[in-house]
């Protein structure tokens, strides 16, 4: 089943999220149609190769227009529209930077995964039911309702404006006639009539002035509370969304949100100090005794660029966080000398501001690193999708400085990859008489220098983004805090879900929580140590729990990520559980699970019956990354023999835990048919018999040990057939102990 099919069988509120993040990016139509094209491309890899992403995108719109020709055949209205529509989209938006509509599918296909893991877990995690808070999406409406109205009510305080200003030049004409008047004209009862009214209209003015100047002081108020605390709370938010999205969570949403706010309240802002320039003309004109303008425009004019100051501050945020394009899953591990790229965004997008604003990157002053390549660039409007203001930096490179005596600093594991760094940007903004100084930083990075410390440095980004919402707090590991177990297991299954597309269920994690305490703990009491987690060695192990954990995710990444994605491995269960849930099954019933001594291995265990009818387990020697890229895994299940007392090797593997019949879970991943029992002389090259590898363990009921499949002996099945014709059992049997040991 396509991942799309099972997406389209979830629960309606888990629908709902799969809805948010489909747009006119990618609109979802596209997503129906090209349901198992698109899921059978490395959209993963194209996001970071232009070349790659080239490709795709023309093989995106070929498919595109293979569909529009059978809509149009079909004379599907309305699907003709929308494809038309997609085609012009993904031509116009993504002919210039292919990499961008790769980046979005990506990010898509791996949230759906998120989702339908979280989907089969029995509850949600508690971070990501904190994400998703109904207090939390109420304020989002409440800010967007709010910033809607305060742009009302400064367009509305424009018109009393534009009114005050038509008052006084009616009062300037009507002044202006009676002063050009002759003194004894002056005198008479007319004009003492129009003096009158000319001193009733110059109150009006003066009420008018007091209007106004109070209507533009309660906009600014309303901006003044909205910015101190609900627009605050909602960047914080943000923030801390794309902290977790980081390690692995829910793709954080919301910055267009926020965009459209920010810029709201500042065109608001600038039209209000437009405002008070205007107030400010009228009293070069006319002033008098009580005049409230001279009195109340500079503190309202003081206040609206502190207000702007303030907001533009905080609209300078990192988009996207530093990340080697080689591993776009652990972003914030930088390698020396290698590329990097990052995303900045200013969230008051003005026209008046494109090309004008220069960014310059620079990494924390410790004076240990210096950044190389294009490190200033100028914001522009053209290179997103979306039309935001932003600026990417796509060929920075770390580069460790060297120390006096000519040596670099220390690389040892435990201080490079617990030492955080930062990359700082900063630019300067200059509009309508203001000139403001911008600063923001990304999220703390860990620097390396060889990739073997990858593994640590990505547990030291998971802890810290985990365990706090400070952005900026580099001295974290001098005294990491404990973390919640069971917001820790959560951040483990969304590795599994973001890297090899499946999360771990309650069973799996609960064995992960035995192995990091040592004993049955509550989730929600028990804090677990940064130590115990990526510092000390497992009990009788020579690796850490991380250590371990990492192995596994690079196992299955590279060796069984569709038998994993299927879930046909269990994988996360101990020895004692394993034999509880196989001795009342079927002989021959077998499951796989991860070694829990040898790093990166996998297993299977099956049960059999004696002829007494007690109940036995055997186990394989765990196979590792060596063995499986000689041969593919689902092949081994199908090809694995074991020989029993009678010398006859035979398959013992029958049926997947509890009842799947083996070729049934596991045929469509076998490399190829197994060969038809044949003669030397029916195949092959060359009159060579082709041959295939086949494990081979031979059984020992006294050997408490595992069957190892080391052993992994070059016998087709037409080769056994025609030895077992010219030889005795006995004979293949010396044969096969005295070349390949086994258990």
């Amino acid at each position: 089943m396509s991942q799309w099919s099972q997406v389209q069988q979830l629960e309606i509120k888990f629908l709902e999220q799969v809805d948010q993040f489909y747009d006119d990016n990618f609109p979802m139509e596209i997503r129906h149609l090209l349901a198992q094209w698109i899921e059978s491309q490395d959209w993963e890899a194209a996001a970071n190769n232009e070349a790659l992403a080239t490709i795709l995108l023309q093989n995106l719109i070929i498919q595109v227009d293979e569909q529009l020709d059978r809509v149009s055949q079909e004379k599907n209205l309305l699907l003709i529209h929308n494809l038309k529509r997609v085609r012009k989209l993904l031509q116009g938006k993504y002919h210039g930077n292919p990499m961008h509509i790769a980046v979005i599918i990506s990010n898509c296909l791996r949230e759906e995964r998120r989702i339908l893991a979280a989907a089969s877990m029995p509850v949600q995690g508690p971070l990501e039911k904190s994400l998703q808070n109904s207090v939390v999406s109420e304020r989002q409406r409440n800010v967007e309702h709010k910033v809607s109205a305060i742009k009302n009510s400064a367009q509305m305080t424009d018109q009393d404006v534009k009114y005050l200003e038509d008052l006084q030049e009616e009062f300037d004409f009507r002044y202006k006639t009676i002063q050009s008047l002759e003194q004894n004209d002056k005198n008479s009862a007319l004009i003492k009539q129009e003096m009158l009214a000319l001193q009733a209209m110059l109150n009006t003015l003066d009420y008018k002035r007091k209007e106004v100047l109070s209507k533009i002081g309660r906009v600014i108020h309303e901006i003044d509370m909205l910015m101190s605390n609900m627009l605050t709370e909602e960047l914080l938010d943000w923030k801390r969304r794309q902290q977790i999205a980081c390690i692995g969570g829910p793709l954080h949403g919301g910055l267009d949100q926020l965009q459209n706010c920010f810029t709201l309240l500042a065109e608001s802002l600038f039209q209000v100090r437009r405002q008070l320039e205007k107030l400010d003309e009228l009293l070069t004109r006319l002033t008098y005794d009580g005049d409230p303008i001279p009195v109340q425009r500079p503190q309202l004019l003081e206040k609206v660029n502190f207000l702007l100051y303030n907001l533009f501050r905080n609209s300078f945020v990192v988009e996207r966080q530093p990340c080697m394009p080689t591993h776009p899953q652990r972003p914030m591990v930088l390698k020396t000398l290698i590329q990097f790229t990052v995303k900045l965004r200013l969230l008051i997008k003005l026209p008046e501001l494109n090309y004008q604003i220069r960014v310059k990157a620079t990494i924390d002053n410790n004076r240990r690193f210096v950044l190389c390549g294009t490190h200033v660039k100028a914001m522009n409007m053209d290179e997103s999708a979306n039309g935001s203001l932003s600026v990417e930096f796509r060929h920075l490179q770390p580069k460790e400085m060297k120390t006096s005596a000519g040596s670099k600093g220390n690389e040892g594991p435990h201080m490079v990859t617990e030492e955080l760094h930062s990359i700082s940007f900063e630019t300067q903004v200059c509009l309508y008489g203001l000139t403001i100084n911008l600063e923001t930083s990304s999220l703390p990075v860990v620097m390396i220098s060889n990739v073997s410390q990858l593994p640590n440095a990505w547990a030291s980004i998971i802890w810290y983004n985990l365990s706090t919402n400070d952005p900026q707090n580099l001295s974290f590991f001098n005294n990491p805090p404990a973390a919640t177990l069971s917001q820790l297991l959560e951040v483990l299954s969304w590795q599994f879900s973001s890297y090899v597309g499946r999360g771990l269920n309650s069973e799996q994690l609960n064995m992960l929580a035995e192995k990091l305490t040592g004993q049955q703990v509550s989730y929600n009491d028990y804090q677990l140590s940064w130590a115990k987690f990526c510092k000390e060695h497992l009990p009788g192990k020579s690796f850490t729990f991380w250590v371990w954990l990492e192995a596994i995710l690079d196992l299955i990444k590279k060796h069984i990520l569709p038998l994993w994605i299927d879930g046909y491995v269990m994988g996360f269960v101990s020895k004692e559980k394993e034999r509880i849930l196989l001795k009342d099954k079927t002989p021959g019933t077998f499951l796989l699970r991860f070694s829990e001594s040898n790093l990166g291995g996998i297993t299977f265990t099956w049960v059999d019956q004696l002829e007494n009818g007690d109940v036995t387990f055997h186990s394989v020697e765990p196979y590792n990354k060596g063995r499986l890229s000689a041969l593919p895994f689902a092949d081994i299940l199908r090809d694995y023999k074991v020989i029993m007392a009678d010398n006859v090797p035979e398959n013992p593997l029958k049926y997947l835990y509890p009842d799947i019949p083996k070729d049934k879970a596991f045929g469509k991943h076998y490399s190829c048919q197994p060969n038809e029992v044949s003669k030397p002389s029916d195949g092959g090259g060359k009159g060579y018999v082709p041959s295939v590898f086949i494990p081979v363990s031979k059984i020992l009921f006294h050997s408490t040990e595992p069957h190892s499949p080391s052993d992994l002996l070059p016998m087709s099945p037409s080769v056994y057939a025609v030895l077992r014709e010219h030889l005795s059992p006995t004979a293949i049997e010396t044969a096969v102990s005295v070349n390949f040991p086994i258990h």
